[in-house]
């Protein structure tokens, strides 16, 4: 009789067990820009994480998953009061986000001294790729400076003799030059640093006119890519080769269209990328939000496998940070950009690719990739990492 009372309490424990297991709940926070001309950014990121988070049946790593997300308005002082809600009240399990540098370098500190892990699926400062890098962040995109180096690496082994560069005046924008000149060897014409949002640069095409560069680097990510694109075309500098980077892509081209094609840049990806995932992604995101996916939608997608994967790992164990981390620095699972690992700081190793713009049959327009530039390429930052 005691054992067969004590063999139920075992089964009914065990049930217990099973039911709070199947009751837990993954809550992420996403953070991105969400309003003013930099939304469609914004509008990516949350897609392409969303379309992760779909695909696997709504359950990151097998639990019933929750994301709530948050508009960091492109303001670092309004996202930090941000993220602090998503730890404090929501209690998130992960934040992805952000977009622009200025509000991840914002944030970066309160979530990981938080021990929360942070997710960025594009923006990759340098200082938190050398010493700033932390156990409780990864990044799904990049290191800020290396798509810049595709564009610096074409134009060197092209034989352009001097280049005038443009970018807005934060962090990334000096990662961006910074990235180009590390393989550019030649003349500097100008470079030139705009405030963030700038939308005329009539003044900057007429200091590009009279410099008569061979190439033009240029980094201007959303609203002010899409006014510049126009404005170059206009101003009849488009003899001079448009090398950029975030400054013609999918989340501007439906704006510029056909002033933006034969334009360069550089990527970890295209939509065109020919791998089995990378076309189920492209077809099922068209399909379910009506637009091409950029960059931004992929590596937020990848994102969310790379927690699906993690989670998993651990059954589910989310109290175990140690194991939580070391799962994903596996990065057990296949990016739609193809061939992806971490480095020791949490930045990938990978393929980056120059691209060029194109028009579709349907009308739609996309970058397309053009030739490999560098193959399992780390950031030159992950020696200064103490991370090993």
């Amino acid at each position: 009789m005691i054992k067969q009372l004590a063999g139920t309490g075992i089964l009914v424990v065990t049930a217990l067990v099973a039911a709070a297991a199947q009751a837990q709940e993954l809550k992420v926070g996403i953070m991105a820009v969400l309003s003013g001309p930099q939304a469609v950014l914004g509008g990516q990121l949350r897609d392409g994480f969303n379309l992760g988070v779909k695909h696997a049946g709504g359950r990151l790593g097998g639990l019933q998953t929750s994301i709530i997300v948050q508009d960091d308005e492109l303001k670092p002082d309004v996202a930090v009061g941000k993220a602090k809600q998503l730890l404090e009240r929501d209690k998130v399990d992960f934040v992805v986000g952000p977009i622009f540098s200025n509000i991840l370098m914002a944030i970066h500190r309160p979530i990981t001294e938080a021990n929360v892990f942070l997710i960025s699926p594009n923006a990759g400062p340098s200082p938190l790729a050398g010493k700033g890098c932390s156990p409780f962040f990864f990044n799904t995109s990049y290191q800020n400076d290396q798509p810049p180096e595709v564009l610096g690496k074409f134009a060197q082994d092209k034989g352009f003799k001097k280049a005038f560069l443009l970018a807005p005046n934060y962090q990334a924008g000096k990662d961006m030059i910074g990235g180009f000149k590390r393989h550019f060897k030649g003349e500097i014409a100008d470079e030139v640093y705009t405030p963030l949002g700038q939308l005329d640069f009539s003044a900057e095409l007429a200091r590009i006119a009279a410099a008569k560069p061979d190439a033009f680097f240029v980094f201007m990510p959303g609203g002010m890519g899409v006014n510049l694109v126009k404005q170059y075309r206009q101003a009849g500098l488009d003899t001079i080769p448009f090398l950029s980077v975030f400054t013609v892509d999918e989340s501007t081209l439906p704006a510029q269209q056909d002033a933006a094609v034969g334009f360069f840049s550089g990527m970890t990806w295209a939509p065109n990328t020919d791998t089995p995932e990378n076309k189920k992604f492209v077809a099922d995101f068209e399909k379910e939000y009506g637009y091409v996916p950029g960059s931004y939608a992929m590596q937020a997608y990848d994102a969310a496998q790379l927690i699906d994967s993690a989670v998993k790992a651990v059954g589910g164990k989310l109290s175990d940070k140690d194991a939580l981390r070391a799962a994903l620095r596996k990065a057990d699972f296949k990016s739609l950009r193809g061939a992806f690992k971490f480095n020791s700081n949490g930045f990938p190793i990978q393929d980056f690719y120059l691209v060029k713009v194109a028009k579709r049959a349907d009308g739609k327009f996309q970058t397309e990739i053009v030739q490999k530039i560098f193959q399992n390429y780390g950031d030159t930052h992950a020696s200064d990492c103490p991370l090993k």
